[in-house]
């Protein structure tokens, strides 16, 4: 059998010494949560098949168990090439939603809490090079407890609203990686546009004197620059960049990076990397790309697949994404209440798409302390893993919260995932909650669907006693002249004839009763939006039809639902 997804799963981090552990894995189900007793931990095996890294709810996976998976176990043979010895031995997980565990025969690799952040376990006290192992994976994933972050699956037996299909345990590429004790860990590459350099921190897994690390450019593949020093944590190496060539949506340009770590004259570990040198900033009501106004013309993706739920079927399935979304006339997206995987943003960076960064905050309640323990541990992880693609331009941590409840409890936590953020990454601007409640933010979002283009103008029309359109001025921070956005609006209700959908299928407001009908309402509701110059920016519910959410423009299967072209240039006007 082929391994499915067999890609590199981070372009960004590369190395040679890797094993894609993707393919058939024995399971078990768990209903009564009892196999820890039981001692599965321990398994040699189990008597059902799954495809990793598809979820159990998928088609792709063999499986189809749709209903709530509170608990299951994985088993694997794990074989450690003969070549690894004497090498840190590491265990990948791109996604396990949502609580894992992980052992090798029997004994405890790691723990981890988060469904759409990234996490490895250093596995090499365990394993022996050039012998088999058995690993299991342990997942706890309670959609129903409102502890966790779960974005858009439906916390109800069946999808219903705009609420669909859940994905359980792993769901994204699984890989060994072979790395030297004194390897990297990390890097953080801040891109300095205005200076014409690559400020880049490292993160070593362990350091000594004598230990350098040299950085080297490359631009179209020939060498551009270099740049060496010693090894040490958190010493920034500072890449210039002659003739520099920024990275735009008009010229995605993407340098080429080597990181090479030695000891003495011992080479100790070498990294593939790229990065992008541009610019995101907020000056007054504008958003600045490379110092240049720039409006936002952003579709709603929420990355869900018939056949793979929250896992693209194939590589080429998230490039086709994009470039779906770049023929309708979009210059980005709003990655809308999930993580998407390293490859997706792989290749926003190389095809010059905008986007914005979110977690899949629904499912937690924001008020309740433990969920919020949950959500920004997992929020660290995720700014920190994504933080060197130069096609994310702002952060979202939260989506529609409400300040309901325990309303300090709700202020607090949107303050700290700001500030958590700002920390992490200062280069771009973060949109604490999309929509609303705002509490501290530097864009102001806000959410309306209303579906009659005049109605829709005069909503947003600022007035001359309360000023800009709010969603919830009672509870919202007071505006502060940020760059204005309406980040969702539209969804149109229009089911393709002849098209599969559900008997529950919906969209906003009443659907047009003709295609003429649609593309006049669409083309209403844009000039609506671009008349009003306060606002910088929109993003247009949504991508594709979601399940029962009909409200797409492509179908759920990626055909094409309307002209494509007429569309483009509606958004493009």
């Amino acid at each position: 059998m082929d391994i499915p997804r067999p890609e590199h799963p981070n372009p960004q981090f590369e190395r040679e010494q890797w094993r894609n552990l993707n393919g058939a894995w024995s399971y078990t189900f768990d209903f009564g949560r009892s196999g820890t007793e039981r001692g599965l931990a321990a398994a040699t095996g189990f008597d059902d098949e799954i495809l990793v890294p598809f979820c159990p709810e998928s088609p792709l996976s063999g499986v189809g168990h749709t209903d709530f998976i509170e608990a299951m176990w994985y088993h694997r043979k794990l074989d450690i090439p003969a070549e690894w010895q004497g090498q840190t031995v590491l265990l990948h997980f791109g996604g396990v939603d949502y609580l894992s565990e992980a052992f090798v025969d029997g004994r405890l690799a790691g723990r981890h809490w988060g469904g759409t952040s990234s996490f490895c376990h250093d596995i090499t006290p365990l394993v022996r090079a050039g012998r088999t192992h058995d690993l299991v994976v342990h997942v706890r994933d309670e959609v129903r407890s409102g502890r966790q972050p779960a974005g858009k699956q439906s916390s109800k037996f069946a999808s219903a609203g705009c609420r669909y299909t859940r994905t359980t345990g792993i769901w994204q590429t699984v890989w060994l990686e072979a790395v030297a004790p004194l390897a990297l860990a990390s890097v953080h590459i801040v891109p300095d546009l205005d200076g014409a350099r690559f400020i880049i921190t490292p993160r070593f897994r362990a350091v000594r004197d004598g230990l350098s690390l040299a950085v080297t450019l490359t631009d179209d593949g020939r060498a551009a620059a270099r740049v060496a020093g010693p090894a040490v944590n958190g010493l920034p190496c500072v890449v210039p960049v002659e003739n520099p060539r920024a990275w735009s949506p008009q010229s995605p340009h993407l340098y080429g990076l080597t990181l090479a770590v030695t000891d003495g004259e011992t080479p100790v570990d070498r990294v593939k990397s790229y990065a992008g040198l541009r610019k995101v900033h907020v000056d007054g009501n504008r958003v600045l790309l490379n110092n240049e106004p720039i409006y936002l013309r952003l579709v709603l993706d929420q990355g869900f697949y018939p056949d793979g739920i929250w896992t693209a079927p194939s590589d080429a399935a998230l490039r086709r994404d994009i470039e779906l979304s770049l023929a309708a006339g979009f210059n980005g997206a709003r990655l809308h209440q999930k993580v998407f995987e390293e490859r997706f943003h792989y290749w926003a960076d190389t095809l010059g798409y905008l986007t914005w960064g979110e977690s899949a905050s629904w499912g937690a309640d924001v008020t309740e302390p433990v969920a919020a323990r949950n959500f920004l541990g997992e929020w660290r992880e995720i700014v920190v893993r994504d933080r060197n693609h130069p096609s994310i331009v702002a952060w979202s941590p939260f989506n529609e919260t409400r300040n309901v409840g325990d309303g300090l409890q709700h202020n607090r936590l949107h303050l700290d995932a700001y500030e958590l953020t700002r920390a992490l990454d200062p280069t771009r601007p973060v949109n604490d909650a999309s929509g609303y409640v705002h509490v501290r933010t530097d864009l102001y979002t806000v959410h309306n669907y209303q579906q009659d283009p005049a109605k829709l103008k005069e909503i947003l029309t600022p007035k001359p006693d309360t000023g800009v359109y709010r969603n919830h001025p009672d509870h919202d921070a007071a505006y502060g002249g940020q760059p204005y956005i309406l980040d969702e609006f539209g969804g149109i209700k229009w089911i393709a004839e002849g098209h599969k959908h559900a008997d529950t299928s919906w969209g906003y407001g009443e659907g047009p009763t003709s295609l003429d009908a649609f593309y006049q309402r669409l083309e209403g509701q844009v000039r609506a939006i671009r008349e009003l110059e306060h606002i910088a920016g929109f993003c247009y519910t949504q991508l594709t039809d979601v399940e029962q959410e009909q409200n797409g423009l492509y179908n759920f299967d990626r055909t094409e639902k309307f002209d494509t072209g007429r569309i483009a240039a509606i958004f493009r006007a």
